[in-house]
């Protein structure tokens, strides 16, 4: 054996892969080049030429900011004042600045600075994180030909259009390069896509043969090229375009395109010319912006702002109505009411003799004094919690994968909240509900089964029957029944779970097909792409596939004898059990074309020659090779489709494999036609080698079948069961066949025993007999029909059931039908089926259609979906969806980049639900509410000092006060609450699902408990504004007979709101920690310490509020009875209601508190009763 290191070296792969380089004529259609979407063009190793920079080519440096210096003040406000509240605001403190105001300009304007300007410093640290990244891209250093064959180290973001640069092994390519050369003889270099679409297997590159001789940096020295080719775009598997040198067209493909940011693997250098640059390059062209995304809470917050500006406007209007009206009748007749404002000599805001006008002006200035009703800091500090709860997500320990190394991330924090309403989920299967960690299980060669090995599948189906199954039960039978011995026990092989003694150590050669078995085998060891690397230690062999199935068959074939374990440029080699002798002997086929696989043709083929025979190797998907096989071919087919069925019932996956032989004369028509598709230079290239490959891949004779298991992931039942419980929906869209998708959906509990299944399928005669005839009208109206039918025999299964049982419904459908039920005169129909069954599963999905499903679901519904999945194929469905969460799988990291938080697997969603969810649905909703609260209390006071006050415009409180009220005394214990309350714990989550109905049924933002809130800061104020009027009306204050004036009532009211606000915020807590403690008394704490700093100050500072709490309340024993009077007796309408309904009228966190404290000191195992209580409780509520 040699080394893998010593094999590399020798490649060329100009002759295996179906993108083979393009040879030095240049045939086929072209004319793409020069016209519209094709006119670039770059004079390679001549950046500085005249024709080049007239075309005025973007550079390379690049910008992730959203701000510049110039910009980000203007920019930043304009951000900041596109919210109403901050604007509203705005608008009050330029008002602030006429005589209107009933304050100062700067206690206006302060408060509105420093929360914009607080917004502005978070986003400019984190657009300077972002500069920094730039800044450190953008001067990475690079090799650049600076003329003579001499290249010099010079900055990314020096480098133009046309440069010749040298990269070399484990370096990122700076720009969109084009390949010229390698450190390969044929040109060909090793790249890692990672940072472009998550994928970790390595791609093959390979320049044009005519550059491949450029080896040495001083053979550039007089190279020149002109490449001309598309214009930029996004596509990051597309390029077409043509080199022009020594008077030779080559045409070029997505073959000689090295990527930017891609990084070059196991190849000692590339030399390649820059093509795009900067903004220009496709990765960045691929960067746009993800979807926005607002949660429910904050898209209602919103209306609940509006409705508040709706109550501003409307006792600012009638406050103005009813000023203008007292103001007239101050002056009557001469007589004057109130002489003390001499209405005979006032300015115009109080002029008897033009109330309107004065009326006008006051609705003015009573929307400043009112303002207060709107919560100032309520975006801001939403902002902060949000981000602290994404802090908690990403450092739980119970979300942290250890074999992964991966803990949770939160992408973003703005759905926090939406986690704890997800009404459904939305959920691929193959990496995500699945390891996507192939191991070989079963067979059928020849009509024969193979394998004994018992799946995860069969032993739930075993479970549901009452009975169980081992593989050593299975070991010991056979079709024909006979008592066999199990094998021999060896140490398990990654990839490799097959267990049948008539295949392994050697016995195959014993069976009846044995030729047959020897064809299939050799198939498995030759048809793949993967890459063998040989430990020259240990002689060891392992392979680099491009998926986990490719590299469970090349091991299946290895373990059987058949061992892949070298490739050269045109062979490959392996050792093979000799059926005559019984010998390992070498055997080397020749490699002469490899037709890849693609979702469209659904299978890949191998040509090889072997001693003097072209022979085609084909696996595929059984929807596209049965139909490819000759007359001839089917002599198993019969045996294999029963045994494909029982593989798929197993839960495995399958593919089937058949191979032709193909004459010298056939092969070279083939070939001829091949290199011609591969040559041309238009977008329809892919196409037209496609059509010529569907034309080689016929007549096959069938071998048979492989079956691999995909295996469940650790802890997938019991979440489901867990998310099922919460009240969830579930759905499941697979590419999977109906039969693996039921019998997974069985074994992960999605589908349970007992379930009713609607199955709507379009494999029915009329409908088949319908395709062999091949009318597609017909095909797709019969189609439509069956499939409208089928729907709406399922709804009314549904409907006979409603009322009179508890049946529990599922649905599964499959991909044909699932495109007719799309349409949009059947997807309402189809959706409310859907909507009525407790789990969906939809079979055979496209990538497309998992988006369209996921919309459907989106706006059909009206409620919070969640798309979870690991794939490519998954990033449409994630990003339709409210929330998306990207599985860090086996498939790469495009699904995370494109998700909204990622997790290691799926069983940390039911933590990310179950218990984030729910506490950030709860502290979010309960501290807006409380922000409300607050905000009306305050501003509540105000406007009934105003009443009594005859609407003067005077503020009751001082202008400091105003200010501070929501920056300083209250804001802080609301942030503690939205960042650390909790209701239950983490363990009651898990234990009672059902309390996350709380969430999915929005119990605790909707309207009543909004306004309820509401009310009570109204009642709060009411309170507080009569007891503090009536005790200081008309007795002496003090002890020296002084009565209090309006800042002693100012201070005192304003003491009393700012003791009942964190009152009551402490009654509301169900989870008390010392932060929350020192939050709330810190609140009153810092109120009293500012009244005396603040009352210290001068006069023409402190204004009314000199020495006023020194001198006067704090000398007062009325002002601390009535402090704590008010303080008891404000909260006690709360506490009442509180006690009312959790014992009439409980929500569900208040059964499970009850029944905590019911059954303190007990063991959790011993609440089986009181959890059956419960959640019978619960339901009869639900």
């Amino acid at each position: 054996m040699k080394g893998v290191s010593r094999i590399k070296k020798k490649l060329h792969f100009s002759k295996i892969y179906s993108f083979a380089r393009g040879k030095t004529t240049f045939k086929g259609d072209h004319t793409h080049i020069g016209g519209h979407g094709f006119t670039r063009v770059v004079f390679v190793n001549e950046p500085d030429r005249f024709d080049g920079e007239v075309r005025d080519y973007a550079d390379n440096s690049v910008r992730s900011t959203k701000y510049t210096v110039a910009n980000f003040v203007p920019k930043s406000l304009f951000e900041q004042f596109r919210r109403v509240a901050n604007f509203f605001f705005l608008v009050i403190g330029i008002l602030a600045l006429t005589q209107l105001a009933p304050y100062t300009a700067v206690s206006a304007i302060l408060p509105l600075c420093v929360i914009v300007g607080a917004t502005m410093v978070k986003e400019g640290v984190e657009d300077w994180r972002r500069k920094t990244q730039d800044i450190e891209v953008n001067n990475r250093k690079v090799k650049v030909h600076k003329g003579d064959g001499i290249f010099e180290y010079t900055e990314w973001k020096n480098l133009r259009v046309g440069n010749i640069v040298k990269i070399e092994k484990d370096g990122f390519f700076p720009a969109d390069l084009l390949l010229l050369s390698s450190s390969y003889e044929d040109a060909v270099c090793y790249v890692e896509t990672m940072n472009l679409d998550g994928e970790t297997n390595l791609k093959l590159k390979q320049g044009l043969d005519v550059t491949s001789s450029l080896h040495e940096d001083i053979k550039f020295r007089d190279f020149k090229a002109t490449v001309k080719c598309e214009d930029p775009n996004a596509n990051l598997y597309s390029f077409v375009g043509s080199m022009e040198f020594e008077e030779q067209k080559y045409p070029l493909s997505p073959q000689q395109l090295l990527l930017r940011d891609s990084k070059l693997r196991n190849t000692d250098f590339i030399f390649g010319a820059v093509i795009f640059t900067g903004h220009d390059t496709k990765v960045i062209q691929n960067s746009v912006d993800p979807p926005s995304k607002r949660s429910n809470i904050e898209k209602k917050m919103d209306k609940v702002i509006y409705f508040l500006f709706c109550i501003l406007f409307l006792i600012a209007f009638i406050g103005s109505i009813l000023f203008g009206i007292i103001t007239k009748d101050d002056l009557d007749n001469g007589s004057m009411k109130r002489w003390y404002l001499r209405p005979d000599d006032s300015t115009i805001f109080f002029d008897p003799k033009r109330a309107a006008a004065a009326a006008i002006f006051h609705f003015l200035t009573a929307l400043m004094l009112y303002g207060f009703f709107i919560p100032i800091s309520l975006y801001f500090s939403i902002e902060i919690v949000k981000v602290v709860q994404s802090i908690f997500i990403n450092q739980d320990i119970h979300m942290y994968s250890e074999e992964a190394d991966k803990p949770a991330h939160a992408r973003t924090s703005n759905l926090n909240e939406e986690l704890g309403q997800v009404n459904t989920i939305l959920s691929d299967k193959t990496g995500t509900l699945t390891c996507n960690s192939m191991e070989f299980i079963k067979c059928s060669v020849a009509g024969v089964a193979y394998g004994r090995t018992v799946t995860e599948v069969e032993k739930a189906v075993a479970r549901r029957n009452g009975s169980t199954l081992s593989d050593d039960e299975h070991a010991n039978g056979s079709e024909s029944g006979e008592f066999r011995e199990p094998p021999d026990l060896k140490a398990p092989t990654r990839g490799f779970n097959f267990t049948d003694e008539r295949i392994m150590n050697g016995n195959w050669v014993n069976e009846p097909y044995s030729d047959v078995i020897q064809i299939f085998f050799r198939l498995l060891a030759i048809c793949h792409t993967a890459i063998p690397e040989v430990d020259d230690d240990t002689g060891n062999v392992s392979y680099e596939a491009e998926s986990p199935d490719e590299a469970a068959f090349v091991i299946a074939a290895r373990e059987v004898g058949f061992e892949f374990y070298e490739r050269t440029q045109t062979s490959l080699s392996m050792y093979e059990l000799d059926p005559v002798s019984g010998d390992k002997v070498e055997r080397t086929y020749e490699l002469l074309h490899v037709l890849e696989f693609n979702s469209s043709r659904k299978r890949m083929s191998v040509i090889v020659k072997d001693e003097g025979r072209i022979l085609l190797f084909c696996k595929g998907a059984d929807s596209v090779m049965f139909e490819r096989l000759s007359v001839n071919g089917k002599e198993f087919e019969g045996k294999t489709l029963e045994h494909v069925q029982e593989y798929a019932d197993a839960g495995l996956r399958t593919l089937i494999l058949a191979y032709r032989e193909i004459d010298e004369e056939k092969y070279k028509e083939f070939a001829t036609k091949l290199s011609e598709a591969k040559n041309l230079v238009t977008e329809h290239r892919e196409t037209l080698i496609e059509e010529v490959s569907d034309k080689v891949e016929k007549d096959l004779i069938l071998l048979g079948a492989t079956a691999v298991e995909d295996k469940l992931q650790n802890g997938v039942p019991d979440c489901i069961d867990k998310l099922s419980k919460a009240g969830i929906k579930i759905w499941v869209l697979t590419g999977d066949k109906m039969e693996t998708a039921i019998n997974i959906g069985f074994s992960c509990s999605l589908l349970r025993q007992g379930m009713k299944q609607i199955i709507i399928h379009l494999d029915i005669p009329e409908i088949q007999a319908l395709e062999k005839g091949g009318d597609k009208t017909a095909i797709a109206k019969a189609s439509r029909e069956s499939v409208h039918h089928q729907i709406s025999e399922g709804a009314r299964q549904i409907t006979a059931n409603t009322g009179t049982s508890h049946q529990v419904f599922a649905l599964i459908i499959d991909g044909k039908s699932l495109a007719y039920a799309l349409e949009d005169n059947m997807k309402n129909t189809f959706l409310e089926l859907a909507i009525h069954c407790a789990s969906v599963i939809c079979c055979r999905s496209s990538p497309k259609q998992k988006a369209l499903v996921t919309r459907l679901v989106k706006s059909g519904t009206g409620k919070t979906t969640l798309a979870i999945g690991d794939g490519a194929n998954d990033v449409g469905m994630l990003q339709e969806a409210d929330i998306g969460i990207g599985i860090s799988g086996v498939e790469g990291m495009q699904a995370v980049m494109s998700s909204d938080i990622a997790i290691a697997q799926f069983r940390y969603l039911e933590r990310l639900l179950l218990v984030h969810g729910h506490w950030c649905y709860r502290r979010m909703s309960s501290m807006i509410c409380y922000f409300f609260y607050k905000n009306i209390t305050f501003g509540f006071t105000m406007f009934l000092y105003e009443v009594y006050a005859s609407f003067s415009g005077e503020p009751a409180y001082n202008d400091w006060f105003l200010s501070l009220y929501s920056i300083l005394f209250s804001s802080l214990p609301v942030v503690a609450l939205g960042v650390l309350d909790q209701d239950v714990s983490a363990r009651y989550c898990l234990k009672f699902p059902i309390l996350y109905q709380e969430g999915v049924q929005n119990l605790l933002f909707r309207w009543r408990r909004i306004l309820s809130w509401m009310l009570n800061g109204f009642i709060s104020a009411i309170m507080i504004f009569f007891f503090c009027k009536k005790t200081m009306e008309l007795q002496a204050y003090d002890a020296e007979g002084r009565t209090a004036g309006r800042d002693i009532l100012g201070a005192s009211m304003y003491t009393c709101v700012v003791w009942v606000v964190n009152l009551q915020m402490a009654l509301s807590l169900r989870y008390i920690t010392l932060i929350q403690h020192i939050c709330i008394w810190g609140s009153i704490a810092l109120w009293y310490i500012f009244l005396m700093v603040y009352g210290a100050m001068p006069p023409n500072l402190s204004k009314n509020a000199y020495k006023v709490f020194i001198e006067t309340l704090a000398r007062s024993a009325s002002y601390w009875i009535l402090t704590f009077f008010v303080a008891i007796t404000t909260v006690i309408p709360f506490i009442s209601c509180s006690a009312i309904k959790m014992r009439f009228f409980p929500m569900y966190h208040e059964m499970v508190q009850y029944i905590r404290y019911n059954n303190k000191g007990l063991k959790l195992t011993s609440l089986g009763s009181t959890k059956g209580f419960a959640d019978r409780t619960i339901n009869h509520k639900l």
